[in-house]
């Protein structure tokens, strides 16, 4: 299975097949339970986790001590917080667990080592980049653009994973609405 996962995340023209078994065997298995905070608030992280199975979260506190889920990640999604892990700068959220599951990391010293003697790979790393920017503005432009009730029908359609297993709480603190909205949205749609 660690093969089939890690062969399909790296996929880049660019990876030969000896490199990209550098990059699998660079890879250690990482289990976790529902409820577990993988990746702490104020740590330095030091691997990503692509994850095999399972639904994580990240979170952190709005000004007044409230949760809000500032991201949800499913299967063969890399879980990482990018400024913490290149940067060397503490987490500014906490990554949890909302089901059981497993994946594979990748420790920083050997992803930095395979990163800058793999072309492939960095290549593989800028445009993965890229599309996480890509996703960022464009969340930032659906809350200005977009009904939460849009912004709903979208997880539901696309991630359909979030709404079988977050609880209700943190699906609206992530769509940027009360859990009462929430509510009302998923009464409208029956």
């Amino acid at each position: 299975m660690k093969e089939l996962i890690l062969s399909q995340v790296y996929q880049h023209p660019l990876i030969s097949a000896d490199d990209l078994r550098r990059i699998i065997d660079a890879h250690h298995p990482r289990s976790f339970k529902k409820g577990e905070v993988i990746y702490k608030r104020d740590k330095v992280l030091n691997e990503y986790l692509v994850l095999e199975s399972g639904l994580i979260r990240s979170y952190t506190h709005n000004y007044n001590g409230d949760e809000i889920t500032t991201d949800f990640f499913g299967q063969y999604e890399v879980v990482i917080e990018v400024l913490s892990l290149f940067q060397r700068t503490p987490l500014q959220e906490d990554l949890q667990a909302l089901t059981d599951g497993c994946g594979w990391t990748i420790p920083y010293d050997i992803f930095q080592e395979l990163f800058h003697t793999i072309p492939g790979f960095s290549e593989w790393g800028r445009l993965w980049m890229t599309n996480k920017l890509f996703q960022f503005k464009q969340k930032s432009i659906d809350i200005i653009t977009q009904s939460a009730k849009e912004r709903y029908l979208d997880i539901l359609t696309n991630k359909p994973q979030i709404i079988r297993h977050a609880p209700l709480k943190q699906i609206a603190s992530f769509l940027g609405i009360t859990d009462t909205s929430l509510s009302r949205i998923r009464k409208d749609i029956g």
